[in-house]
């Protein structure tokens, strides 16, 4: 009797591995590459820069826009290379970005933005670099 409880139990666990089997046969999955890496990053600049704003009335808002960003204090190191300035608002949501490159010359970027309500900036992100 225990012999043929083990003999079905076997017979049932083939059944079900071969029919598991079968079907991960049959998925199909392929794989694209992955790689990794890392690498220290040294920054242009060594101490805070000052962030000012410039705003004009907007009746279609209505209220203040910002609409120039000038960032001052800026290093020499970092002249000639891409920046990204972001204004956020609630929970860090991005209002506006502005790109460009830094000046080659002077220690100072201006960055426009265009109907961003100055009611609802609380934070300002820069990053240089490329």
């Amino acid at each position: 009797m225990k012999h043929r409880k083990l003999v079905v139990a076997l017979a049932g666990g083939a059944t079900v591995f071969g029919g598991v089997y079968g079907l991960a046969a049959s998925l199909g999955l392929t794989s694209n590459t992955l790689g990794a890496g890392q690498a220290v990053v040294a920054s242009c600049q060594s101490v805070a820069m000052n962030a000012t704003y410039a705003s004009t009335y907007s009746a279609t808002v209505p209220g203040y826009t910002v609409t120039t960003v000038t960032l001052t204090g800026m290093a020499t190191t970092c002249q000639g290379l891409p920046y990204k300035i972001t204004l956020s608002g609630a929970a860090g949501a991005s209002l506006g970005e502005a790109t460009g490159t830094t000046p080659a010359s002077g220690t100072t970027i201006a960055a426009t933005f265009s109907n961003v309500s100055a009611a609802s900036v609380t934070g300002v992100a820069a990053v240089i670099g490329g």
